[in-house]
C-alpha cells in the first residue's frame, strides 16, 4: 500500500480509531500512534521503521509505560518524506541530505535542485540502457526463426554454442 495522499484512509486500530474502523490520516495525526499504525498510514514495513530509527532516519520514538513506541505527527511526516523520495528513486544518501536540507527554510533551494537534477540525470541514463536493451532483446528475436535449440540465434547469440 502505497501512502500518496494526507487524505488517503488507512485501517486504524486503538486510539482515535476503533478495532477495524478506517479512519483517515488526518483523524491520526495529533495522536501517539504505535508501530503498526504508522506501517499501515505510510504503507512501510514495521521492521523498515525500526532500521531508520537505528539508522537516524527517523527521530526515535518516545516510549510508553509499557516500553511501547509512540510515533508522533512528525514521525509520520518524516516517514511520508523518506517514502516518497524512495518512490522517485533517491539514494539513502540523498535522502539524508534531502531531509538535512529540508530542516533549514530560509535557505536557497539550489542544493536541492541539484539533487533532483542528478536524479533525474540517472533515470534519463537507466531509461538509455533499457531502451538499448529493449532494442537488442527485439534484434535478438527477429534474427531467429529457427525450428530446434541447437539452431536457435538467440543461444548463439549468448554464447552457449555456435549456431551455423
Amino acid at each position: 500500500q502505497e501512502f500518496r495522499d494526507a487524505n488517503r484512509a488507512a485501517i486504524g486500530f486503538g486510539r482515535g480509531c476503533r478495532h477495524r474502523d478506517i479512519c483517515t490520516l488526518q483523524q491520526l495525526q495529533g495522536q501517539a500512534m504505535r508501530i503498526g499504525e504508522l506501517a499501515r498510514s505510510t504503507g512501510t514495513k514495521a521492521e523498515t521503521i525500526r532500521y531508520y530509527e537505528r539508522e537516524g532516519i527517523l527521530p526515535a520514538a518516545d516510549r510508553t509505560d509499557s516500553n511501547y513506541r509512540d510515533y508522533s505527527d512528525e514521525h509520520l511526516a518524516t516517514l511520508t518524506f523518506v517514502r516518497r523520495a524512495r518512490d522517485l528513486g533517491f539514494s539513502m544518501a540523498q535522502v539524508r541530505e534531502l531531509l538535512a536540507l529540508s530542516d533549514h527554510d530560509d535557505k536557497p533551494c539550489q542544493d536541492v535542485d541539484q539533487l533532483v537534477q542528478q536524479q533525474l540525470a540517472e533515470i534519463e541514463r537507466k531509461i538509455a540502457d533499457l531502451t538499448a536493451l529493449r532494442n537488442e532483446l527485439g534484434q535478438m528475436l527477429r534474427s531467429c526463426q529457427a525450428d530446434k535449440i541447437g539452431e536457435c540465434h538467440i543461444i548463439g547469440s549468448l554464447g552457449r554454442h555456435a549456431v551455423a
